[in-house]
């Protein structure tokens, strides 16, 4: 599963929309050559599955990350349950909910492997173990299975991959000289062959929320055309037979670049792989994910 922060299917209008402004031929390819936005609608090609997904799920207002990542991970309704779209960090409802329940924890129980490909830095780190910060949904629920999160050591050591795909971020802006840094198809190719480790892979880049809150049209297409860069290397060493690879969103943002606040659109959803057909029947919205993948790996 490649989860990528804020992303929805926005307007036809190249000033705010860097769907429509990047040169992104990987990505338009998974959708028969259509720009992602709302006139997208359901694509179907040889290798992919294309849904417009639904992330408000019943609930007025704008979808928000803690709930909209902890439905994607636990398959329930969690603004439902709670009453509200909630975020960014789950709150304590939320994160009961996470405890008693998560594809992570029905993967271990069962006697699968799983990880959350994305490692994070020192001060990441420190200010989870001394409380002073929150993680996200998708890591509490990683960690409430019992398992960590990757740290600089397993970046280095080629066992994780960064969140900005290529470990550029880490060296300009972490100080870390000694990192590992990829081109876009490479850091694919990698994320690839670090999923073959596991069970279940995780990957999150949450890059594109913090653009399309802050962000300029510039910054968001540059960060689309890496990940059209990423997307290519994996469907070059992915084969479709290894399972199915998911690209996937917590709400809307970056497609609306000045907005500074969540959209209200849908989130596209790619099935890539032999088992895709199976992936999108009945699919609409962010609780459609778990079911399929437990059935997949637990028959």
């Amino acid at each position: 599963m490649i989860f990528i922060d804020g992303v929805g299917l926005g307007k036809e209008d190249p000033q705010i929309n860097p769907f429509m402004a990047g040169n992104l031929p990987t990505l338009n390819a998974l959708t028969n050559g259509k720009k992602w936005t709302t006139n997208t609608g359901h694509q179907f090609t040889d290798r992919a599955i294309f849904i417009p997904t639904d992330p408000r799920m019943g609930i007025p207002s704008r979808p928000q990350s803690a709930t909209g990542q902890a439905t994607i991970v636990t398959g329930k309704n969690i603004p439902a349950l709670v009453g509200r779209h909630y975020g960014p960090k789950p709150n304590p409802q939320i994160r009961e909910i996470l405890d008693d329940d998560n594809i992570f924890k029905q993967l271990i129980s069962h006697g699968k492997s799983t990880a959350l490909l994305e490692a994070y830095p020192p001060g990441w780190h420190k200010g989870i173990t001394s409380g002073k910060n929150l993680p996200a949904s998708y890591q509490y629920a990683l960690m409430s299975a019992g398992l960590s999160c990757f740290n600089a050591d397993d970046l280095k050591a080629g066992k994780a991959l960064s969140g900005d795909w290529t470990g550029k971020g880490w060296k300009t802006q972490l100080g870390f000289d000694d990192i590992p840094e990829y081109m876009p198809q490479e850091a694919g190719k990698r994320m690839v062959h670090l999923s073959r480790n596991y069970d279940f892979a995780f990957m999150s880049h949450w890059l594109t929320d913090v653009v399309g809150h802050r962000g300029k049209i510039d910054e968001a297409i540059e960060l689309l055309e890496t990940f059209d860069g990423v997307i290519e290397g994996v469907l070059a060493e992915w084969q479709d037979n290894e399972g199915v690879v998911i690209i996937t969103s917590d709400h809307g943002n970056i497609e609306e670049i000045g907005n500074r606040r969540h959209t209200t659109n849908d989130i596209p959803t790619v099935f890539i792989g032999d088992h895709k057909s199976d992936f999108a029947e009945g699919f609409t919205d962010l609780t459609g994910y778990v079911k399929p993948i437990l059935e997949l790996l637990l028959d």
